[in-house]
């Protein structure tokens, strides 16, 4: 059995306006509305911030930063949990007088976390800030440039 609109039906939901157009909205309200550029204004020689590669690199720099701090304290903690269900002799040895091997590899979980969150500060540090730091000089300068305080 199909649909059939018919009359008998008492209401009908009215329309969109007939100037509507869905792409005119913003889907942010509180977004900033876009200034038109004024009429003697020059055009820009190098491109926008917002484009700049420097973006990307910081991006993916970051993210590889995070992948290395990530993968050391969880990779660790999963290869415990994986002796754990699959090697149990080996986890129940004991390494010296009475300490068990899982003992002294769950003990080690606090010093692998120290070393995640060293070497996060030291990639910080070797790779992330001087980028930043190069797109805040450049951002700076695009201030200057545009003569925005």
């Amino acid at each position: 059995m199909s649909y059939d609109p018919s009359p008998s039906y008492p209401y009908r939901p009215p329309g969109p306006p007939s100037s509507y157009d869905p792409y005119t909205y913003d889907t942010y309200p509180w977004a900033p509305q876009e200034a038109p550029e004024p009429a003697g204004r020059r055009p820009q020689r190098h491109a926008a911030l917002g484009h700049h590669s420097d973006l990307r690199v910081l991006r993916s720099a970051y993210r590889w930063q995070r992948r290395v701090a990530t993968l050391t304290a969880l990779g660790y903690f999963v290869l415990f949990l994986i002796l754990s269900a699959f090697a149990p002799s080996f986890m129940t040895s004991t390494v010296t007088d009475g300490v068990p091997t899982g003992l002294l590899l769950a003990l080690l979980q606090v010093p692998v976390t120290w070393l995640a969150i060293a070497l996060y500060e030291q990639t910080a540090r070797r790779r992330v800030d001087p980028i930043a730091d190069r797109i805040r000089k450049h951002a700076e300068l695009d201030a200057k440039r545009e003569g925005t305080p």
